[in-house]
């Protein structure tokens, strides 16, 4: 109810709202959500990381949101590092179809993090999303994260030289790389 108050205060002020998480896919109620806002005149952008693509698929079909930003973590054999059951990597896979085919504006982000992020990785997540309108590369920033001891003992960011290299890699399988 705050929420939609808020928001509602906010009509012609704010063009749009961002569906964010943890992963706001596993939301039952979540295409009662982007009608309601879509209804109150606000473009709706969803934030996921693809693994529920039978979550997403309705969402598209019904026109529920304007715009689609998915993570794609790593390249598939470094997905086990994630934690990630291989029936996640599939689903990603699938969510990976689902926007490249669909009628939604999306772009697809990767947060070049070591070690889930190599050049090998970074050229098959390009070769998986061949054809994207847009590929995010993103900086890390090691200052907040959930488990820190997992990055105790490396050095997981990127320098910006190598950021630019993996933007040059990625460049040619989409219509367009950029760095955030």
């Amino acid at each position: 109810k705050d929420v939609f108050t808020f928001l509602e205060q906010r009509r012609g002020l704010l063009d749009g709202v961002v569906v964010s998480g943890g992963e706001p896919t596993l939301a039952p109620d979540l295409p009662a959500l982007c009608a309601r806002l879509q209804n109150m005149g606000f473009s709706v952008k969803l934030d996921t990381n693809g693994s529920r693509p039978r979550a997403l698929h309705p969402l598209l079909e019904a026109g529920l949101v304007d715009y689609v930003a998915m993570d794609v973590k790593t390249d598939p054999p470094h997905y086990d590092l994630l934690a990630c059951e291989h029936k996640t990597l599939s689903q990603v896979l699938t969510s990976i179809q689902l926007l490249l085919e669909g009628p939604v504006d999306y772009e697809f982000r990767t947060t070049c993090v070591r070690p889930l992020v190599t050049e090998s990785a970074i050229v098959t997540i390009a070769r998986m999303i061949q054809g994207a309108r847009r590929y995010l590369l993103q900086r890390f920033r090691p200052e907040e994260v959930l488990d820190p001891a997992f990055f105790a003992d490396r050095d997981s960011t990127f320098t910006e030289d190598e950021l630019l290299h993996f933007q040059a890699l990625a460049q040619p399988w989409v219509q367009e790389c950029r760095l955030r």
